[in-house]
């Protein structure tokens, strides 16, 4: 269980997030919707401690996870893919898949079976894997980017925007990806972000809405 209480998070002095609260269960697919400049954003950065929580606590599987530094948050499970991105342009896709689960220390086995499994959930990233990340669209960035949060995402993964930009055919193709998932990680809390319902309603179990910082009905 992946559980955010009463999170406030400022950004520069200014309330960001006001009282957030929210959980994604093992298995289970939350979609926190709302619109630019709502929150969604902040929640994943807080959740990942790339932004501390001014108050709240953040649980996961009973454990206290909220002081655990942003570096660690990987070991704890965790995996995020941010709307931007974040890939390495000169290395490889392969690369920039195996990067965070080498960077944990992973053994080479481990890595490895983790690597395969992601290949076999996005079959299109074995296609390109030489490649230059450099190289790739801003929609196969984002398959990259998926991947690289399963690598380490053995509790959470968090998506960021996931839809954001995609043509209608890889928007379909993520889609699909993503449905997949629940067979493949049934496990695995999802928490993903936009600002329509409508992209996720078929994908998920739980919508939570966010409006200038606080949790409203969806």
């Amino acid at each position: 269980m992946l559980r955010l209480e009463g999170a406030a998070v400022a950004i520069a002095g200014a309330p960001v997030l006001r009282g957030v609260s929210l959980a994604v269960p093992p298995g289970g697919r939350v979609a926190l919707i709302g619109r630019n400049g709502a929150g969604k954003t902040t929640t994943l950065r807080a959740l990942m401690g790339l932004l501390p929580l001014q108050a709240g606590r953040l649980v996961l599987d009973g454990r206290e996870a909220g002081t655990v530094p942003a570096h660690h948050r990987a070991r704890l499970g965790i995996g995020y893919a941010p709307e931007e991105r974040k890939l390495f342009g000169s290395f490889t896709v392969q690369d920039n898949l195996l990067l965070p689960a080498q960077v944990l220390g992973l053994p080479k086995a481990e890595v490895s079976r983790r690597l395969d499994s992601v290949y076999t959930l996005l079959p299109e990233l074995k296609d390109f894997a030489p490649r230059k990340a450099a190289g790739l669209s801003g929609g196969q960035g984002k398959m990259v980017a998926l991947g690289r949060a399963l690598m380490v995402g053995t509790r959470a993964v968090l998506l960021d925007e996931p839809f954001q930009g995609l043509a209608p055919a890889l928007a379909l193709r993520y889609a699909e990806a993503l449905a997949r998932l629940r067979a493949a990680l049934p496990d695995v809390a999802i928490l993903i972000t936009e600002s329509s319902p409508d992209l996720l309603r078929a994908l998920v179990d739980t919508t939570v809405q966010i409006e200038r910082g606080e949790i409203s009905a969806a």
